[in-house]
Order: structure tokens, then sequence, then C-alpha cells
């Protein structure tokens, strides 16, 4: 696979080329393309006759990355996807998809380039805004737990909270990103937060925001919050797997509009 280059990091990249309309894809934190595939994330998977453009976010899975957590911040990540998207689709509207960490960083290229982006789908919100303190602290002490007690101390943790419903029978899958970077992940986690609401309210593009129930990590107040926010957003919330195998349907939706 090519790799992109930006400040601090090499960025593994894949394009899809059918022709059609470009389409970039996002993951979440600690996770990758192979990792979100395996969490039935992969929303693109279910498209055909578009430019997709998947790549791995600095220091995560084939991606290169620096130990430092202010490289790991949302508006550092969006500035690396206006940067690959000026390489790879230079002067043209973008549809983009990705989840939790995914859409932050697309929130924040959105706000800084209003006319970028055709269109978004944005997946399983993460905490934002008055639910974001508590969440900071928490990745805070991940951090540290990775540094203190090392990773499978972490993994060992992780795998005792109770997971979403509608990801009920997806394999157990481990962070994609090495022990030396997690902390700094996490670091720049804690120092991320969606864009300031009176931004969002600015993006006038059509968005599509799928949510799923009981992860607090990731609460349905947040995606409705977003809804709220911007003009041209709709809402769709999961509670089982069937729900969510018919994300990759609502991106063709969403992508199919613009053709």
């Amino acid at each position: 696979m090519p790799t992109f280059g930006v400040p601090g990091a090499a960025l593994d990249v894949e394009l899809s080329d059918e022709g059609g309309h470009p389409v970039v894809q996002l993951h979440g934190l600690t996770s990758s393309r192979h990792r979100d595939r395996l969490m039935e994330l992969d929303l693109g998977r279910g498209l055909s006759g578009t430019r997709l453009l998947r790549y791995d976010a600095r220091g995560h899975g084939r991606s290169t990355g620096r130990a430092v957590p202010e490289d790991y911040r949302w508006e550092v990540l969006a500035d690396d996807l206006l940067r690959l998207l000026d390489h790879w689709f230079p002067g043209e509207q973008v549809h983009g998809v990705g989840p939790s960490m995914g859409t932050g960083t697309l929130l924040h290229a959105a706000v800084r380039d209003p006319g970028r982006f055709s269109s978004l789908t944005l997946l399983v919100p993460a905490t934002a805004w008055g639910t974001r303190v508590a969440k900071a602290e928490a990745y805070r002490r991940n951090a540290t737990i990775v540094e203190e007690q090392g990773l499978d101390a972490f993994l060992r943790a992780e795998t005792a909270v109770s997971r979403p419903p509608a990801t009920t029978g997806a394999p157990e899958t481990a962070p994609d990103v090495t022990e030396r970077l997690l902390p700094s992940l996490f670091r720049g986690a804690a120092l991320s937060d969606l864009p300031a609401p009176e931004d969002i309210a600015s993006i006038g593009v059509h968005t599509t925001v799928l949510a799923w129930i009981d992860d607090p990590a990731h609460p349905v107040s947040t995606a409705e919050a977003l809804v709220d926010l911007m003009p041209k957003a709709t809402l769709e919330v999961a509670h089982t797997p069937a729900d969510l195998a018919r994300w990759p349907g609502i991106l063709c939706e969403d992508v199919a509009r613009h053709d």
C-alpha cells in the first residue's frame, strides 16, 4: 500500500478506484482499517462505483507516529485528512464516513474547510462537551495503566466492560496500536473534543448520524445533539445486530444521493 507523509508520521493509504463519487473512510481510536472490518464498522465494503480512500490514522494500524500526545488531537488528525484529500481528490467535494474519533476528525475538517465535503455519514459519535470531561480523565487513567502495568492489564479491564447490544456476536479485538504509542493516543484523545456547537451548526451538508444504544463512551445524547445542531442531519439508532447490518446500505444511499 502507498504511504503518505504528514508532519511526524507516514500514513498507510489505499484507494479502491471504481470511478464515481470520491469517498473517504476513517476509523476510531485504537482501531484501523483492518480492525474496523472485524468490528463490522467497515461500511465502505458495501460500496461500488466509487473512488474509496481508506487510511490508518497516525499511530494506528500500519501508519507510523510519534509518542507525542498532541499529535493525536482531533484537530491534528483533521489536518492530516485535509492534506490527504488535497492530494488524492484535489478540488473535489468528498463524502466522509467514520466512527467515533473518525467522526470527530471529519467534523473538525468540515468546520475548517466547509466546501470540501459533499455530505457526511457519522457513526457512533463519542462523548462531547459536557460529557467529555469524565471520559478524558478515563483516557488519562488508561494511559497510566498501560505505562505502569502493561497492555495486558488494560485489556483485562476492557474485557470486563459490557458491549453495546448492537455489537453482540462481533469478535473481541485488541487495539491495533503498539504498546509504546498507546498512552500517547489516549492522552491525545483526552485533549480532544468536538468543535464548538456554534461551529457544528454551520455545517450545512446532508448528514446521517448513526448511533447505538447502551455505550457510555458513545452516548446517543451526542448523536441527538449533533442532529439538533446540523440543519440537514438525520439520526438512525441501532438496538440490535440486525440494525447494525443495515448501516452499509445507509452509506450507499448517502453516497448515491450525490451521483
